[in-house]
């Protein structure tokens, strides 16, 4: 999946992941203060439609809009792109960022290596 969102994109799916469905007015309501104007972000989210990221529903002359991307699959491919691009494809190397520059401490490492084994358990 090669879907590279810009910051404003991303800024309005979340909205969507966030709110399930909304029309512009309410989007509009969620996006940070300076906000642009209303026919740039109709204009964005048509971009967003005809990509295949955002759906709608009509309702008279206005539409419901509703995510098509998934948070999960978004989050797969970003990550992925991260560690492929700045970690040399390599997962342990990220957590070994982690534990270096941010300061990671070993026992959340632990819950994390627990939670995966939990998740594992339960498959």
């Amino acid at each position: 999946m090669k879907q590279y969102l810009n910051k404003n994109e991303e800024q309005v799916l979340h909205i969507l992941w966030n709110l399930k469905k909304a029309f512009l007015k309410e989007i509009m309501e969620e996006l940070d203060a300076p906000r642009p104007p209303v026919t740039t972000v109709a204009s964005l989210i048509k971009k967003m439609e005809k990509r295949g990221l955002v759906g709608h529903k009509t309702f008279g002359k206005t539409h419901q809009y509703f995510p098509i991307l998934a948070q999960s699959d978004y989050k797969q491919s970003e990550l992925k792109s991260l560690v492929q691009n700045y970690f040399g494809g390599s997962p342990a190397a990220l957590v070994s960022f982690f534990m270096k520059e941010e300061k990671m401490d070993i026992s959340e490492l632990e819950n994390i290596f627990n939670q995966i084994k939990e998740n594992e358990d339960d498959a």
